[in-house]
């Protein structure tokens, strides 16, 4: 069987801030060959690399209350403890090995900041956040989140002590991730050990992709992947393999494009412009709530 084609290994941007609490690489979503559209119905990761905060002598880190409409909001927790309240009142805390995967829908104010204690202790901090389209029939969807704790998240053991696969959402042989989806897309976390291996298989016309948070990787017994790279997958092919050079812990990414026009002004994303200028106006009239 052929495997599907390496399209490109993409070395990560430069780092930035998101407010003061998350310093990441922009991985999706801001320009060629990872477009919001190339990626779909994946927009956007921002993934923040392992990094030390010292304790913050009691002002939260984070950022501050923001919007977002159309859109779905993943966040993967592996180093770190982050706090998030949002204008319906709800809130909860991301550990390591939490997820939780908010639906903006029709809009929603949130803010996301280091835990209380993490922050006055200070500790390392690695975590990834995806933006997941919606299709144009769910946008004004009732918001809600699905806190995925890790206890609860799909664990698949490979055969020969190669490791373990954390599904969060889709199947893997025959067994199905927690998290409910508007598209059919498969996110995995993918624990390798040293020189061990295995394969994966989607189907060939979903976008797919995947992040080396940890360690290093040989993809399809020819391609080297080291930590904190990309590498994106061209849709000619279902199966791909990956070979751990060291222990090794990878984010899979893969779905079904949503083949719709994209209209998007910072964190919203809609069809038309027309939408997203109604979104500003409802922005601005009050319509998402109020946090503080």
């Amino acid at each position: 069987m052929a495997f599907r084609t390496i399209e490109s290994v993409i070395a990560p941007g430069n780092l930035h801030f998101v407010g003061d609490g998350f310093r990441v690489h922009g991985i999706l979503g801001r320009e060629e060959p990872l477009t919001m559209k190339r990626m779909s119905p994946f927009l956007l990761m921002d993934y923040g690399p392992t990094h030390y905060f010292p304790p913050n002598n009691g002002a939260p880190r984070g950022v501050g209350s923001h919007p977002h409409r159309g859109i779905e909001t993943v966040t993967i927790a592996y180093k770190g403890r982050v706090e998030h309240h949002d204008s319906s009142g709800g809130g909860g805390i991301i550990a390591e090995g939490d997820v939780q995967w908010m639906t903006s829908g029709s809009g929603i104010l949130h803010k996301e900041y280091h835990e209380k204690n993490f922050g006055k202790k200070g500790g390392e901090m690695q975590m990834v956040q995806l933006w997941v389209n919606l299709p144009a029939k769910d946008k004004m969807t009732t918001p809600k989140y699905q806190n995925l704790n890790k206890k609860n998240i799909t664990t698949v053991q490979l055969e020969n002590n190669a490791g373990s696969v954390d599904i969060i959402a889709g199947d893997f042989e025959g067994s199905k991730g927690p998290a409910s989806t508007f598209t059919p897309l498969s996110l995995y976390n993918v624990h390798l050990n040293k020189g061990k291996g295995t394969s994966f298989s989607f189907t060939a016309s979903h976008n797919t992709g995947l992040l080396i948070t940890k360690g290093s990787a040989t993809i399809n017994n020819i391609e080297k992947a080291p930590t904190n790279h990309f590498v994106l997958f061209e849709n000619d092919g279902k199966e791909f393999t990956i070979r751990a050079d060291e222990d090794a812990t990878i984010l899979i990414l893969s779905g079904e494009p949503i083949d719709e026009p994209i209209a998007s002004y910072g964190p919203f994303v809609m069809n038309t412009n027309a939408e997203i200028k109604q979104t500003i106006d409802d922005f601005n009239s009050g319509k998402f709530g109020y946090l503080d």
